[in-house]
């Protein structure tokens, strides 16, 4: 098997932009390195996830319980891993080493979100199971070597989205979960807490004062803590 590197943060820490340069930073190293991205907003595969965030089962992410919504997203990333880097990822070493896939968000993506709209610990805890069950045991999806946390707190990723287009529509117009201040706030809580129990790279993207360090910084932080 290969090396599978996950990119995983909140809404709008940058997580398309590092994982660009990754992708580049190995090539350019001669590495055999293949990057995805989830959702697959291009495939079939992304359709009930797009209906859901573009608020057709209700107004909000509460309107879907985690369970369900999670079942979206798994659909489209097992018909990706199949159709798209399966052959790639189990491939044979060859010139440049292992193959290495690197993803825009994974199954982590899931657990940050999905499991932010549990109240109790017990309700994440028995989520969280289900999840790991559900896309790496029963789906055969792999699991990641190294996941690295793009840490931007959220009043930081607010004002990096005020601007930014949708990617689903390019309009102006967010998502269901871009558009709730409090769901990002909750996420993020959650993903602190989920980068502490399963050991994920925690990068610090902010200084001090609540500045986005540069990408170019952040970058190189990522790459003195690639597992290769």
């Amino acid at each position: 098997m290969g090396k599978l590197i996950v990119i995983e943060g909140s809404d709008g820490s940058g997580k398309e932009t590092q994982t660009r340069l990754l992708y580049e930073y190995l090539k350019a190293q001669g590495r055999r390195v293949r990057r995805v991205s989830y959702p697959n907003y291009d495939s079939p595969s992304s359709s009930l996830v797009k209906m859901y965030l573009g608020s057709e089962f209700g107004p909000d992410a509460y309107a879907v319980n985690a369970y369900v919504a999670s079942a979206f997203y798994a659909v489209d990333r097992f018909a990706s891993y199949l159709k798209e880097w399966k052959a790639f990822y189990e491939s044979d070493s060859g010139d440049g080493g292992e193959p290495i896939v690197i993803c825009d968000r994974y199954v982590t993506s899931n657990m940050l979100h999905q499991a932010s709209k549990l109240d109790t610990p017990e309700e994440k805890l028995a989520f969280l199971d289900w999840e790991y069950d559900f896309e790496y045991t029963k789906g055969g999806l792999p699991v990641p070597d190294c996941v690295f946390f793009l840490d931007v707190k959220p009043e930081v990723s607010l004002r990096l989205m005020k601007d930014r287009a949708n990617k689903i529509t390019h309009e102006t117009r967010k998502d269901i979960h871009e558009a709730d201040p409090g769901f990002l706030e909750k996420s993020y809580a959650n993903s602190l807490l989920l980068a502490e129990r399963y050991g994920w790279e925690r990068i610090g993207c902010c200084d001090g004062g609540g500045n986005l360090k540069s990408i170019e910084e952040i970058h190189e932080m990522i790459c003195r803590k690639l597992p290769l």
